[in-house]
């Protein structure tokens, strides 16, 4: 796969798992892993300037910034790759021997939970690196963040909201069915219609979710320039950072927090749905492709 290639699929897979700046370099590991790029080891190594790339395309550091952000992302792959391959490594490994058994809802659900804890030691090493970049930032990189998240809204309009009804769904269900191929396989007539039905059924409200991006891009901008304006210390700006992110797992409106459970326990049935419906084969392909990932990830292990 050419770099140019990876760059987007990495680009594209920061963006739809870690909302906002502030998640970014929380999935170095997973991202490649989960993106279903042919290379892995490739994706990986080119981590901090696939993350590079992001960053600066919303905040356009200046020349004098940009040394000590590329500093701050190469320390933090390094220290990822020192300390983090092995458990990411070991949870594949463990997957391999789950992916061929029937699967639960609750299955489903323990397995996101695990992903989330074995990413969370990074994404608290990155929010202190960030932390430290926070006094650094001006007026002008907040006016250039708020012109990505524009774009970034118009992008979700695009992707989600489709005027006409059926393109909606078209589009819900070509995105389920990609995902389901990239680890199963082809599926079959009877499986896509079940993957059609779960995208149908589903309780994800895009609109709701691009008025609690806009909630959220709010009070990334409002927060950062508070921090900049009342030269907080580092205990405070790593507390604030650290709320901001904490908002994404636990919104503070009562009526999305609601939604983001009914649309997990929905996601985790649906999972296991079109998991059972998978044949022996599938399951087998399902398992080559979660091995080579973690064969990839040991040989990104060895040293030199």
């Amino acid at each position: 796969m050419q770099l140019s290639r990876i760059k987007r699929r990495i680009i594209d897979g920061l963006g739809a798992a870690a909302r906002g700046a502030l998640r970014t370099l929380a999935l170095l590991a997973a991202t490649a892993v989960l993106a279903g790029c042919s290379s892995v080891r490739l994706a990986y190594d080119n981590a901090p300037q696939l993350a590079w790339w992001w960053l600066d395309g919303h905040f356009d550091f200046s020349r004098e910034q940009a040394p000590q952000v590329r500093q701050a992302l190469e320390t933090l792959h390094a220290w990822h790759r020192a300390t983090q391959l092995p458990g990411h490594a070991a949870l594949l490994a463990g997957a391999q021997k789950a992916i061929l058994e029937p699967m639960t809802p609750a299955q489903a659900c323990r397995w996101q939970t695990e992903l989330r804890e074995a990413l969370e030691p990074t994404l608290q090493r990155a929010l202190q690196l960030a932390a430290e970049q926070v006094p650094g930032l001006g007026e002008a990189q907040f006016a250039h963040l708020e012109q990505r998240y524009a774009k970034g809204l118009d992008e979700l309009r695009a992707d989600y909201l489709q005027d006409d009804a059926g393109e909606r769904l078209a589009a819900s269900v070509k995105r389920l069915q990609e995902r389901t191929e990239r680890l199963y396989g082809r599926l079959d007539e009877a499986q896509r219609r079940l993957v059609r039905g779960g995208a149908l059924a589903s309780p994800f409200d895009p609109a709701l979710w691009q008025k609690e991006r806009q909630r959220r891009q709010r009070e990334v901008l409002a927060t950062l320039r508070r921090l900049v304006a009342e030269r907080a210390d580092a205990g405070r700006r790593l507390a604030a950072l650290r709320a901001l992110v904490a908002q994404t797992e636990r919104s503070p409106d009562p009526v999305y927090r609601a939604y983001q459970l009914r649309l997990a326990e929905y996601n985790c049935e649906l999972a296991a749905r079109i998991h059972n419906a998978t044949t022996p084969a599938q399951r087998e392909k399902a398992r080559e492709t979660l091995k080579g990932w973690e064969q990839d990830l040991r040989v990104l292990m060895a040293p030199g």
